[in-house]
């Protein structure tokens, strides 16, 4: 006799329905969605290019696939492309609550760890090397397994080039006061912000303040200070505030969180974020070439980072950060968009 449970598991969507696929995990409890299947072709001849067609056309479904129901406000996911360069194995566009990301570290190490376990990219011994095309340009990541068995270890990715804009800049904030900064780029752009000296504390017991405060001074710096890509005016915005303090564990060089997008919390290290933070401290002669740190997150969740080696880019002077983490499967999901659903793209509430 079949089982009651059995019957709703035999239930099959209408054809007019979207169905999409998704593999989800996590880095550093930062969640990915990959989409695997089912989201229209993107046209275009780069990732950028396949973005604003993404925008234009198919932003519903990314709100359908990153809000309540199917998802959060903290939810975050990945379009996988086919590649812009030659010498890439793919490429991908990163979403969120509020649109479209630059560059994304934690989902390069989540796509790199289970491309190669997925057999997208065949393994190569104990390091396999993973290319992949995102918005702010390729990505370099290397894969860490035993050289026998499927699993990987852990990823390590160098982000592109990554510098510092403005140093050691003041502004004042309304229902704050006056911030001390720095901003710089990591694939992103990021104001750091020095969480003591606003009396916060880089924990959830301040989630709801650091996501009110991270607003507030984004929205305040980029009124003030202008934000110019060296060479793509697509990239040519602030992402997010981040916060630091010091860590309290034995060898962890601090502790930061990120809040980007619309009020998003991100509970890794953030992968973009530590680069521009490397870029940040060799500028300011804290951090040598090829010294490897710890940062940690709101979680006490970590990633290791470096400043790799100094490279021109535009009229900068630039470090390769190099970013070292581990990624792990939650999921695999098959979501359904019911034509008729008035609330079929989604809502968010906080």
């Amino acid at each position: 006799m079949t089982s009651v449970s059995t019957q709703f598991s035999q239930w099959q969507a209408p054809q007019n329905f979207t169905t999409l696929h998704t593999l989800d995990c996590h880095t550093g409890g930062e969640p990915l969605r990959i989409v695997t299947d089912g989201f229209p072709e993107l046209k275009g001849n780069t990732v950028l290019e396949k973005r604003r067609y993404c925008k234009t056309h198919y932003d519903h479904l990314r709100t359908a696939l990153m809000f309540e129901p199917r998802g959060h406000a903290d939810m975050y996911g990945a379009i996988v492309l086919p590649p812009e360069r030659e010498d890439s194995h793919f490429g991908a566009i990163f979403i969120h609550n509020e649109g479209y990301s630059s560059m994304c570290g934690h989902a390069t190490i989540a796509l790199t760890k289970f491309a190669v376990e997925a057999g997208i990219v065949a393994k190569t011994g104990a390091v396999t090397q993973v290319k992949i095309d995102v918005p702010c340009g390729q990505i370099n990541a290397f894969a860490y397994g035993d050289g026998d068995g499927d699993s990987i270890d852990k990823v390590t990715f160098e982000c592109v080039p990554s510098y510092v804009v403005y140093q050691d800049q003041s502004i004042h904030v309304e229902g704050i006061g006056q911030v001390n900064f720095d901003v710089a780029f990591g694939g992103a752009y990021y104001a750091y912000v020095d969480a003591t000296q606003l009396g916060l504390k880089c924990n959830a017991h301040d989630y709801n303040q650091l996501i009110d405060y991270g607003r507030k001074i984004k929205a305040a710096v980029s009124e003030k200070f202008p934000i110019t890509h060296p060479y793509e005016p697509d990239l040519s915005f602030l992402y997010g505030t981040i916060f630091i303090e010091p860590s309290e564990q034995p060898g962890i060089h601090s502790r930061n969180v990120c809040v980007f997008a619309d009020g998003e919390v991100d509970r890794s290290p953030t992968g973009s974020g530590v680069s521009g933070r490397v870029a940040l401290h060799f500028a300011k002669q804290e951090v040598p070439l090829n010294h490897p740190i710890i940062i940690e997150s709101i979680l006490g969740s970590q990633f290791q980072v470096e400043a790799n080696r100094i490279q021109a880019f535009g009229e900068h002077q630039a470090v390769i950060p190099r970013v070292t983490g581990n990624a792990f499967i939650t999921g695999k999901s098959e979501l359904i968009i019911d034509p008729n659903d008035p609330l079929k793209a989604g809502f968010i509430l906080r």
